[in-house]
């Protein structure tokens, strides 16, 4: 393929997600003003009177109408002003910028996990059907689908800190008695790397061991039974057994042939998986007192932070279009016959 089409294919895709984009943040918009509470009263305080809670109501801009409002929001957004929150008193977008790679750094390890977990345990499983291997892919993937995110996450916690002592308390990136590395990437554990602080690196790694695996648990299951679903399928392929036929080592059959021909449904499944992992952050964060925008998203929606939640709807809306953008170009490294077929 050259590469006047792929970047006319990216262009495409990026053109398509307009209006899925547009739509998001007008139901985004509407569905908030429908949340209970008022984010005048909790911004006055339980001491204020009626007069200065319709002050605040008129600063806000909550007297004027749903029109006129999401007009007023919708002007500030193409200026990328996402508003103030209330909660913190910060603006939005300094609160993702802050947030967001907290919750990344936190998702690309527990991705990692799933990755490193899910594909030879799928590929065992296909290669040795229903031996123990097999039974054992099984069970894992009916805990990973069945155990609540957050039912794990307190189990870890009581297990590996509380019983055994073996981790770190559960309150945030970093324990108090470290300071934050200088702020490069905003992961901290790259961040320490590059500072050449790995007693930083190591207590930064430590503290996300256990909401990575957590995380991790929930989401390789579904990449394990598609791992194991389509080796099993390509496996029992004319090709493959030509292949097998011809003398080829096992290794060669399996990764270089078989691998690669089950690699675009684990692809699809994997996109899946990493924006299960964004959802899903939100109760990891809570139970580990992780800072990252899912923890501030559940405080937005306490308070009825308009701005708060519709800002964390845009940017994961943003970063699903991003995922499935970098999900269709891998598509095209792997067999271009998609790309020219799309």
């Amino acid at each position: 393929m050259k590469r006047s089409d792929k970047l006319r294919i990216i262009f495409g895709r990026l053109i398509q997600a307009i209006p899925s984009i547009i739509g998001i943040i007008i139901v985004t918009f509407i569905l908030t003003r429908a949340l209970p509470g008022d984010p005048a009263v909790y911004f006055a305080g339980p001491a204020a009177t009626e007069k200065s809670i319709q002050e605040i109501r008129t600063s806000l801009g909550l007297d004027k109408s749903m029109l006129e409002q999401f007009w007023i929001y919708a002007s500030n957004l193409a200026r990328g002003d996402l508003g103030v929150s209330v909660s913190t008193g910060l603006s939005v977008k300094e609160e993702l910028i802050r947030r967001l790679p907290a919750s990344l750094e936190l998702t690309f390890l527990a991705l990692l996990f799933s990755i490193g977990v899910a594909l030879p345990l799928g590929i065992a499983a296909a290669t040795r059907p229903n031996s123990w291997v097999d039974q054992f892919c099984r069970i894992v993937v009916t805990a990973g689908v069945s155990l609540p995110v957050f039912f794990t996450g307190l189990f870890m916690v009581y297990l590996f800190y509380y019983i055994l002592g073996i981790a770190p308390a559960p309150l945030g990136r970093l324990d108090i008695i470290y300071l934050s590395p200088p702020s490069i990437t905003g992961f901290y554990t790259i961040d320490a790397l590059l500072d050449g602080d790995f007693e930083t690196f190591g207590a930064a790694l430590s503290q996300m061991i256990l909401p990575a695996i957590t995380l991790g648990i929930f989401t390789l299951a579904p990449l394990a039974r598609m791992t194991r679903g389509a080796m099993l399928q390509v496996l029992s392929s004319d090709f493959i057994r030509t292949a097998r036929a011809s003398g080829l080592k096992r290794s060669t059959v399996l990764y270089t042939y078989a691998f690669r021909n089950a690699l675009l449904p684990i692809l699809t499944t994997l996109g899946m998986v990493f924006s299960f992992m964004l959802g899903s952050n939100v109760l990891v964060e809570k139970v580990f007192a992780w800072p990252g925008i899912g923890s501030f998203a559940i405080e937005a929606l306490i308070v009825s932070d308009y701005a708060a939640v519709q800002g964390f709807v845009l940017a994961m809306a943003i970063l699903y279009v991003l995922l499935n953008l970098t999900i269709d170009i891998v598509y095209t490294l792997v067999d271009p016959r998609v790309g020219l077929e799309s």
